[in-house]
């Protein structure tokens, strides 16, 4: 049965067809490779209006649902995850404007940000504050020239890339309960005062992610998000988008593991035949695909939901659980089926297997999704 309806399919044939023909395996592989942020596929990506997607009307998008936002990035992370990352995270940060912004605001980043003249990145964690948001202790204090901020943030996939604007989570109110002094600022990230430093991680190349030292820096009043005290409001609002997002790319990155791990054990002769020939290996292959498969209904289970406006915070962690898990699973049993030949960077196995053993803690970690639906699942 096919969930998609002929609309959606179309438009999820042409985001793979430009991932293979246009943008292609080769160049996310550089851009692993050296480090790069993809600012030509970007641009490419913003030319086409695909920026656009998820953007109301009203501000001059297209007004796309949350379904078809979550095709666009199964196909953006076809061949990496880390790749669509420079996309998703602008893409979910802008719609924080787009529901909390005022309508200056509106009008001064989205149309820049669908033209693709600026990025967005989001700054909430902290060396003590990861999966405890609401530690934050990075401050933002109200000053007669704007909104001054001291300390330091963690993790900020995207924010050294130039033109971006970061949406950071600060503490406004030292007084105030742990959920409630917290404030969001929106910080361009050539502020003085700021000093982003990208971190040499395993996964997480390209895109990149940051610490930010920030001493002193200042925004105008006008780049308050929402209103002092709404940070929490506006964080867990945005992290049901994000876990959509992430976990569509991560089936999308795990189903090209799976072809490219099927595709070698068709070519690969071993003892006067294809390895794929050998049970062991086809069951190996066989218990993928199904990961692969029930983890994308899943996904497209909690994106439904949240096109319609249904709640599923329980279904969207469940969600994230089983696609980040099933990723690092499948790319560690491609490892082993390439073997020797997955450790190199142009079998792309080793660069998806990176990136799957980062989707467990990025965004939430699988802990953290067990603790939501065990929650949800309260008497």
């Amino acid at each position: 049965m096919n969930f998609l309806s002929p609309e959606q399919q179309l438009w999820k044939d042409t985001v793979d067809r430009v991932m293979q023909d246009e943008i292609t395996r080769e160049y996310v592989r550089e851009c692993d490779v050296n480090r790069n942020y993809p600012y030509e596929a970007y641009e490419k990506v913003a030319r086409m209006g695909w920026l656009r997607l998820l953007v109301p009307e009203e501000n001059g998008g297209d007004g796309g649902s949350i379904f078809d936002y979550a095709l666009m990035c199964e196909g953006l992370a076809r061949y990496g995850f880390d790749f669509a990352t420079a996309f998703m995270v602008s893409t979910f940060t802008a719609m924080n404007i787009c529901k909390f912004g005022t309508r200056e605001q509106q009008e001064r980043f989205l149309p820049a940000f669908m033209k693709g003249d600026i990025r967005f990145s989001i700054s909430i964690s902290e060396p003590s504050a990861g999966s405890d948001a609401a530690n934050t202790r990075t401050r933002s204090e109200e000053t007669p020239e704007g909104w001054r901020i001291t300390g330091q943030k963690l993790w900020c996939s995207g924010a050294a890339a130039r033109n971006t604007v970061i949406a950071m989570l600060t503490r406004s109110d030292k007084a105030a309960a742990k959920h409630k002094g917290l404030t969001v600022l929106l910080v361009p990230n050539d502020t003085p005062g700021l000093d982003i430093r990208r971190l040499p991680t395993m996964a997480r190349r390209a895109t990149g992610t940051t610490e930010i030292f920030a001493d002193g820096a200042v925004v105008p009043p006008a780049n308050l998000l929402g209103q002092p005290g709404d940070g929490w409001k506006i964080i867990t609002d945005h992290l049901e988008l994000e876990r959509i997002a992430v976990s569509a790319a991560y089936v999308g990155n795990a189903q090209q593991a799976v072809s490219d791990a099927l595709k070698y054990a068709h070519e690969r002769i071993q003892f006067d035949k294809p390895i794929y020939d050998f049970q062991v290996i086809r069951h190996m292959l066989a218990d993928m695909q199904t990961a692969v498969d029930a983890a994308r209904l899943m996904v497209y289970r909690a994106a439904d939901m949240a096109s319609r406006g249904e709640p599923c915070q329980r279904e969207v962690s469940m969600a994230k659980l089983i696609a980040s898990e099933t990723l690092q699973t499948v790319t560690r049993n491609g490892m082993q089926i390439l073997g020797g030949h997955s450790m190199l960077p142009e079998a792309d196995m080793e660069r998806y297997f990176r990136e799957g053993m980062q989707s467990t803690i990025g965004g939430g970690t699988s802990q953290i999704q067990r603790t939501l639906i065990a929650k949800s699942l309260s008497l």
